[in-house]
């Protein structure tokens, strides 16, 4: 449907030219030739009607397909070319005609020339415009993009040329025109007052400039609208990138500086891919392995991390719907809250194996020592920060590490936060964490049920933890429950 359309637009343009054309050609062919004004209206009308008449079947029913058959990249340019020789054999048609039929000099037929090459020159860069912009959006739906070319002729050149060539008719036509005015003033001699003669003059000059001011205002909307769209396109994609999204690409559909840009704009957000997908990996696997490090030294088993990172993302998943707390956990944030969840027991790397590794109960002495753990993990995990630069991952596992065992009534560890003072992350981790110790077997402790676990945690509701985080573990516990068997240390 878009195409059937985009071909319907293209067809009104070219008739617009060519009936255009015809008004101008009979309108101004007596200004600015006596011999064409000699003739009669028939004799003046009927070869250009039927001229361009037959130039506009040959362009839409044969040339066009031609066009279609060339290779992508050059179609624009051709159809450009061809659109501005049909102009010109139809010019040198109309002045062979007129030179053996009627006689005409040679100098009279030149003038016609001109007029054909004219107005084939604003009708061709329109068409050739035209496909250009049709061949752009084709190909964005289809998915092909071209490979241009590493010379072509570039931009300011074209608006180089057809500044000039612009200038060069306009002056041409002007000149003409005067010429022919002047001439007139001598054979009418006193038939006629200055001031009329001015009048008459001046508003046939005003009425070319006009026409010829639209022709150009029109060439500069279909260059901006084809301009606007390759910008669109480029800025859409480059703020993605910047935004971390690198799946969308540059459309190439011109054989220039645009498509090169697209070219090279694509190559570069591809390669921003693989090294951010390559980084991923490197990172996943530096948490994957740190975390296992430390669970190694500990009485835990290395499911655990991955029991407790699933906890944390199904209990963010369920508080998006909480207004309290849409605004902080977007999807992004619950990516890197589970990327970075294995690492909340890190610190526990600086614990001594007498007291990491003990089998029974700790002393006070001992459990002084083993509370030092979260600060020790976010000492770590700060100067990650200082050396390789804040970003949002390290400082939600610094968070988590640091305050995973603060309580919502303020009588946690290390720094004894209350409340919303707890980051979100912390609140979060805690719930998972104690959650999968309590269901877990330990030297220390059997394994409790899940119903056992839910009371403890139910108990310890505005206590330990965040209520709203607790009433979202109620909600989502059939998937803890999943969690728990899926990942379960005996698999």
């Amino acid at each position: 449907m878009e195409s059937a359309d985009r071909n319907s637009g293209k067809k009104r343009r070219r008739t617009f030219h060519y009936l255009s054309g015809f008004v101008l050609l009979v309108i101004y062919g007596g200004q600015v030739c006596p011999f064409l004004e000699s003739l009669t209206l028939i004799e003046l009308v009927t070869p250009i009607f039927l001229t361009l008449l037959i130039q506009y079947l040959l362009s839409v029913y044969w040339l066009e397909s031609k066009v279609n058959k060339r290779p992508y990249k050059r179609q624009s340019r051709f159809s450009f070319q061809t659109e501005m020789l049909v102009f010109v054999f139809g010019g040198i048609t109309v002045t062979l005609f007129n030179t053996f039929v009627y006689g005409f000099p040679p100098g009279s037929g030149a003038k016609l020339l001109l007029a054909m090459i004219l107005m084939g020159f604003f009708a061709a860069v329109d068409i050739g415009l035209s496909r250009e912009w049709r061949l752009s959006h084709e190909l964005e739906k289809q998915g092909i993009n071209i490979d241009p070319d590493d010379q072509f002729l570039s931009q300011p050149k074209k608006l180089a040329l057809f500044i000039s060539f612009s200038a060069v008719l306009l002056m041409g036509v002007i000149f003409l025109i005067i010429s022919k005015d002047l001439d007139w003033l001598v054979n009418v001699g006193g038939e006629i007052s200055v001031i009329r003669a001015q009048q008459l003059i001046l508003l046939e000059l005003g009425f070319v400039v006009v026409v010829l001011l639209l022709h150009v205002f029109n060439l500069l909307a279909s260059y901006s609208r084809n301009l606007g769209y390759f910008f669109d396109r480029e800025t859409r994609v480059l703020k993605k990138a910047t935004g971390g999204d690198f799946s969308s690409f540059v459309p190439i559909s011109t054989n220039d500086e645009f498509g090169l840009m697209a070219k090279h704009t694509n190559l570069m957000v591809q390669g921003l891919k693989s090294s951010t997908e390559e980084l991923k990996v490197t990172r996943d696997v530096t948490i994957h392995s740190l975390a296992t490090l430390a669970e190694t030294r500990d009485n835990e088993t290395g499911n655990h991390i991955l029991r407790t990172q699933r906890y944390v993302e199904t209990l963010a998943n369920h508080l998006t719907a909480n207004p309290d707390f849409k605004d902080q956990l977007d999807e992004q944030t619950i990516t890197l809250l589970f990327k970075s969840a294995p690492l909340h027991d890190i610190g526990k790397v600086g614990i001594p194996d007498n007291i990491l590794l003990k089998p029974g109960k700790l002393s006070d002495d001992e459990f002084e020592i083993m509370k030092r753990h979260p600060v020790l993990g976010g000492e770590a995990l700060e100067v990650a920060e200082r050396h390789l630069g804040s970003n949002s991952f390290l400082k939600l596992a610094r968070e988590i590490a640091l305050t995973h065992h603060e309580k919502w009534d303020g009588t946690g560890y290390p720094k004894r936060l209350k409340g919303d003072d707890i980051p979100l992350s912390g609140r979060l981790m805690a719930v998972a964490d104690v959650y999968d110790a309590l269901i877990s077997k330990r030297v220390y402790k059997p394994a409790f049920s899940h119903e056992k676990a839910r009371e403890i945690i139910l108990d310890w509701k505005g206590i330990n933890f965040d209520p709203k985080v607790v009433d979202a573990f109620i909600a989502v516990e059939k998937r803890f429950i999943q969690i728990a068997a899926e990942f379960s240390d005996n698999n």
